[in-house]
């Protein structure tokens, strides 16, 4: 393995829970290098001026950020497992959370330190991959989203991508998910969430996933995952 391929795993094994110095600068660097995708996430969903929202694997509070200048009557609640990635994030997040607009906490995805309905938006900005079990990590999401809120998932690693090849050996070696566009999908549905839509923007390498929690809920095996697929100026629609 050369030096380059040897820094991109010892990146991605930190990204799992960041710690120490070296941790607090990859998470500052990853407000930086999320920027975009974060954006392209949510130029797919409508964020309410007064919507309660959670960030899962906040990081360095990037997109906690983000969504907070948009939330401008609501609030923002970011978690991470690691602890490093919570201070950085509270750091980035000062002045919203002195005004009440930002909590961040530690905690899991698969153990969510909030009650049943809690959110309208529930977002995941490269952190779904490393989460212990995703149909029961995204159960656990949907118990804390309101009837009708939404999830949105991105990532920059999935399978059939353009540096799918590079992507899946780090995977393998790291040891965590490696979800596709239509595996990704098909995890949602199995978790129960409605109108289920999936964008893949294949030139920049990135996917994201939008799921709703139903009105009412049904069992997710009753659902049978109809849809089309099609494919628009270089980017592809699921839905």
């Amino acid at each position: 393995m050369d030096i380059m391929s040897r820094l991109t795993q010892r990146r991605l094994t930190d990204a799992r829970k960041p710690a120490g110095r070296v941790g607090r600068l990859l998470m500052r660097a990853m407000n930086i290098s999320h920027y975009q995708l974060t954006n392209w996430g949510l130029s797919h969903l409508s964020v309410g001026k007064r919507d309660t929202i959670l960030d899962v694997g906040c990081g360095g509070g990037g997109t906690v950020h983000r969504l907070a200048r948009i939330a401008t009557n609501g609030k923002v609640y970011g978690i991470d497992f690691s602890n490093e990635s919570v201070m950085v994030s509270r750091t980035t997040n000062r002045r919203f959370v002195q005004m009440g607009r930002v909590e961040i906490q530690q905690g899991s995805v698969s153990r969510l330190p909030f009650p049943d309905r809690m959110f309208d938006l529930v977002t995941a900005v490269n952190t779904h991959n490393y989460w212990p079990d995703l149909v029961t990590d995204l159960q656990e999401i949907s118990r804390v989203l309101k009837p009708d809120g939404k999830l949105m998932v991105v990532g920059s690693m999935y399978e059939g991508g353009k540096h799918d090849k590079r992507n899946r050996k780090y995977a393998e070696l790291i040891e965590i998910a490696f979800p596709g566009v239509k595996e990704l999908r098909e995890l949602f549905l199995r978790a129960g969430y409605a109108d289920v839509r999936m964008f893949e923007e294949y030139d920049r390498g990135r996917i994201c996933g939008i799921g709703k929690k139903p009105m009412v809920q049904r069992n997710p095996q009753e659902d049978g995952g109809s849809g089309d697929t099609s494919r628009i100026a270089g980017k592809t629609a699921h839905g």
